[in-house]
């Protein structure tokens, strides 16, 4: 498992917004290779059924400390709710399916590319695959979904050597960092 780095740079009551800033960011990449990673916070049935309909293949795990429970156990995920669900090498036209799917649990999706374009103003040439995410934390502050919100939240994914990135980034869609870079294993 790699590490990359995320800033903020929206928060947002509007799902369809945050979804639209994500995109352009993933227009600014190198999309030869793209594919998006799914994670969701299932705390109810109805909750478990939608999204294991966009994700049969999830692995899961019982949510929260002191809990058990999971796939790699063969147990029912719907007997140890709430579960944490993890979908890796999607296709990226599941995207709004997921995105429905989640409804109000907290949710992300992470778009996996080749790379960020050459910042030249910043001294940097084009950025390789590691540290070359944009995440979408839906109903959520945070990359790990500990902090459920009724906002989405949008991160750049940049190498910690290359912080300046992600400003350039934000400005490249009119936005800015909104928040601290912080390590985002991936």
């Amino acid at each position: 498992m790699a590490n990359s780095y995320a800033q903020p740079i929206l928060r947002t009551g509007n799902l369809a917004e945050a979804l639209r800033v994500a995109w352009q960011l993933v227009e600014l990449a190198d999309t030869g290779a793209l594919e998006v990673d799914f994670e969701a916070v299932a705390r109810t049935p109805e909750e478990l059924n939608r999204l294991l309909e966009q994700m049969p293949e999830a692995e899961w795990w019982a949510y929260g400390p002191g809990r058990s429970g999971s796939s790699d156990d063969g147990d029912l995920p719907s007997d140890h709710l709430p579960v944490f669900l993890r979908d890796w090498c999607r296709p990226v036209h599941a995207v709004e399916a997921f995105s429905s799917a989640a409804g109000s649990a907290p949710a992300v999706v992470r778009w996996d590319f080749d790379g960020w374009p050459a910042a030249l103003e910043n001294g940097l040439g084009p950025g390789g695959t590691r540290g070359a995410y944009v995440t979408l934390a839906a109903n959520a502050r945070d990359l790990d979904l500990e902090d459920p919100a009724d906002v989405h939240t949008v991160f750049v994914h940049v190498k910690q050597i290359e912080a300046e990135r992600a400003p350039w980034l934000a400005a490249q869609v009119g936005l800015r960092v909104i928040g601290e870079l912080v390590m985002a294993p991936v």
